[in-house]
């Protein structure tokens, strides 16, 4: 499998998420869940919907793999079908302290900052999924376990997106096969 080099960065809010500023919404940061468990939320997670950007334009069948390291830190790996070809990228999140596992710091290349993961909303239940934002409000993207989603579920986390002051008329589905 080919390592991009920008082109694909997919649900790890990629360094691209560092340098956003401003926010589509004057009530400030979105809030994030009170705590994520990193172990249960360690595993592979199905991009159901996403907000587009040219670092996934094209791609499909877009997951993402996280692994709970020794060091507190979770390594991710991202992959996808685009344009037709096998894409992947790894990383590492690091929770941010004081935010209970809800906020991490994404980086995937050394040269650039990290990029900011939030939590926004998630089945603490059972960890089947999840939506995940940052600050600006420019990057969303909604997650499950399963590479389809409860409709019931899917209409809820866009209900929250919107209340949390997303623009979610941006959403796109993301085709999982």
């Amino acid at each position: 499998m080919k390592t991009s080099t920008l082109i694909f960065g997919g649900i790890g809010l990629l360094a691209l998420a560092a340098c956003a500023t401003g926010s589509k919404s004057n009530v400030g940061p979105p809030p994030t869940v009170a705590s994520v468990d990193l172990k249960r939320y360690t595993g592979t997670w199905y991009e159901i919907a996403r907000f587009p950007h040219s670092f996934e334009k094209g791609a499909s069948h877009v997951t993402a793999n996280y692994l709970s390291m020794p060091d507190g830190t979770v390594k991710v790996v991202n992959r996808a079908m685009k344009n037709g070809k096998p894409d992947s990228i790894e990383g590492v999140a690091t929770p941010v302290s004081g935010s209970n596992g809800a906020k991490l710091k994404v980086k995937f290349f050394t040269f650039l900052p990290s990029g900011n993961y939030w939590v926004l909303a998630l089945d603490d239940k059972n960890y089947q999924w999840a939506m995940v934002g940052e600050g600006s409000r420019k990057y969303l993207w909604i997650l499950s376990r399963t590479p389809q989603m409860d409709k019931e579920v899917y209409e809820t986390l866009v209900n929250r997106a919107r209340e949390i002051g997303y623009d979610v008329g941006l959403l796109e589905k993301v085709e999982q096969g």
